[in-house]
């Protein structure tokens, strides 16, 4: 994982993650690699390791904001005992000898890889997160997203527009869609409205490289919406079984149909992975956020190299980043 620390203005910088990719073709737990003066590594029982390293020299100034890329399966706030970005927050503050105490501004959800946005002033965080809001309000996307999914869209660019509620099934309570939710259920804020504009970058062998730009923010919605495309993202283990297949044609098949399971890949697709059907539970979510559009013009984070590995493997545009 990489730091970049600069002034309250963060247009122009760019947070490049930090991964490993282990065995012939397996994909590990995210790993950084260690570098020279960084924080020591932490570790969390069984968990990934983790450091830190701040971009520039010397101290950060007073009130700098800090952006990172996070690896899949780092969570922001994690359980007693788990890494978790918050865990290692009070470490890189003082590394970067920053008076104020970091929170964060922006972050991806534990699954994703990709920027997250630090602030070690209350106001800075309060104005950034009213201009992400009033960006969505006036219909533009701040946030954007590349996804690899299993399936191409019949269209090449368009709109997901759904309801979206949480549904208890079991023990657990999962994200579904709602089609057409009822005037009365959003106004009680049961379920909520959501959009996502998708455009397909590139597709190859019956996968794609997808641009997602979420217009709403519900906890699970890119995945979820991939799923009415009948495209799941390539290691969603949580959604991607809602789409079967019938004489080789994907369907839609109800939440309470489709328990949660490890995702399921044909042959010939794990194979052009490199990836045996033993290691497919440990295929990371395929789901980055490459980009925020701050006051003062975008930041970007390329993704990280399983990401980029998976790209060159399926013959997808944009492996060649660094």
């Amino acid at each position: 994982m990489a730091a970049a620390a600069g002034s309250e203005c963060l247009g122009g910088l760019s947070a490049r993650p930090e991964a490993r990719l282990y065995g012939s073709g397996g994909v590990a737990p995210s790993r950084l690699r260690p570098r020279a003066g960084a924080v020591p590594p932490w570790r969390a029982g069984a968990g990934p390791r983790a450091c830190w390293r701040a971009r520039g020299t010397g101290r950060a100034p007073r009130g700098a904001l800090l952006a990172l890329s996070k690896p899949p399966g780092l969570p922001v706030l994690g359980h007693p005992g788990e890494l978790s970005l918050a865990a290692l927050l009070p470490s890189l503050r003082r590394r970067l000898g920053l008076p104020a105490e970091l929170h964060v501004v922006k972050a991806p959800a534990r699954e994703c890889s990709g920027l997250v946005l630090l602030s070690g002033c209350h106001r800075a965080t309060e104005q950034l997160q009213r201009f992400f809001t009033d960006a969505r309000r006036r219909g533009q996307y701040p946030a954007t997203y590349r996804a690899v999914t299993v399936g191409v869209p019949a269209e090449a660019e368009g709109e997901i527009r759904t309801g979206l509620c949480w549904q208890r099934q079991g023990d657990t309570a999962t994200v579904v869609p709602v089609l057409a939710p009822g005037c009365r259920s959003l106004a009680r804020k049961e379920v909520k409205s959501t959009l996502t504009r998708y455009r397909v970058l590139g597709a190859a062998g019956g996968c794609a490289l997808l641009q997602l730009q979420p217009r709403t923010a519900f906890p699970e919605q890119l995945p979820v919406h991939l799923t009415l495309l009948l495209c799941p993202a390539l290691g969603d283990h949580k959604h991607s079984s809602r789409v079967g297949r019938v004489l080789g044609v994907p369907i839609l098949l109800p939440p309470e149909a489709a328990p949660t399971r490890t995702q399921v890949l044909d042959p010939e697709l794990l194979c052009r992975l490199g990836l045996s059907p033993r290691q497919l539970h440990r295929l990371p979510l395929h789901l980055h956020l490459q980009q925020l559009v701050l006051p003062r013009g975008p930041l970007c984070a390329p993704p990280p190299p399983p990401f980029l590995r998976t790209l060159r493997c399926l013959g997808l545009p944009g492996h060649e980043e660094p």
